[in-house]
């Protein structure tokens, strides 16, 4: 299993069985890690789940992800990028569920990828620099939970980055006294640094970013 942005430290125990190119995947071993994500200091956090191909630098096709139980099936919605979400429900752990993921590559290459990401309401065109503090407050404090008393193992959260589909063609309009760093490989790194100092600074975007990540050292 391949794991995103610092998270492979923190979630293992994944069982899972492959049929051919089917995945089945024990829900209740995905549930005790995501419900992690269920506290009131990290509201804006959630898991993106895709699959790594073993042999090229892309996620696996999937062709359909749904939850199986014992009376329906719930299905999943697949981002353009490969990647789903899943819902956080006790009752579905209790009921036995499963999660079947059915590709359009061969499952034997295909290794799990995890993404600790914001949620879809925090993806805007305009953030004030206290907004972004708090996303940025919300990474440390899920890194500090999962470390525990051996957090000095964990990643150090350096910072936030936004993540874009291509580099924006219109100028990023920000208000603040500090510059604001350049644009490398479609993603704009905002170090915690420059979060601290930026005050009531507002942040305007010509488009919406595709996520907003824990820049991590």
């Amino acid at each position: 299993m391949k794991w995103c942005y610092g998270v492979a430290a923190l979630l293992s125990g994944f069982a899972g069985l492959t049929h051919a190119d089917t995945l089945e995947l024990d829900y209740a071993s995905l549930y005790s890690h995501t419900r992690k994500l269920d506290s009131e200091s990290m509201p804006d956090l959630q898991f993106a789940f895709g699959f790594a191909h073993q042999q090229e630098s892309r996620l696996c096709r999937i062709n359909r992800a749904f939850i199986r139980t014992p009376k329906q099936d719930i299905e999943l919605q697949v981002s353009a990028e490969q990647r789903f979400r899943l819902p956080s429900e006790r009752a579905l752990k209790l009921a036995q569920a499963a999660v079947h993921i059915e590709f359009d590559d061969s499952a034997k290459y295909c290794d799990m990828s995890v993404q600790l990401e914001t949620t879809d309401s925090q993806l805007a065109t305009e953030y004030s620099v206290n907004t972004l503090q708090l996303l940025q407050r919300q990474y440390v404090a899920f890194f500090e939970q999962m470390g525990g008393f051996m957090s000095f193992m964990m990643p150090e959260v350096k910072g936030l980055i936004l993540q874009f589909g291509n580099s924006p063609t219109s100028q990023i309009a920000y208000d603040g006294d500090n510059a604001l760093p350049a644009l490398h490989d479609e993603q704009l790194r905002l170090s915690n640094d420059w979060l601290q100092q930026q005050g009531r600074a507002t942040l305007t975007l010509p488009e919406k970013p595709l996520r907003i990540l824990a820049w991590l050292e």
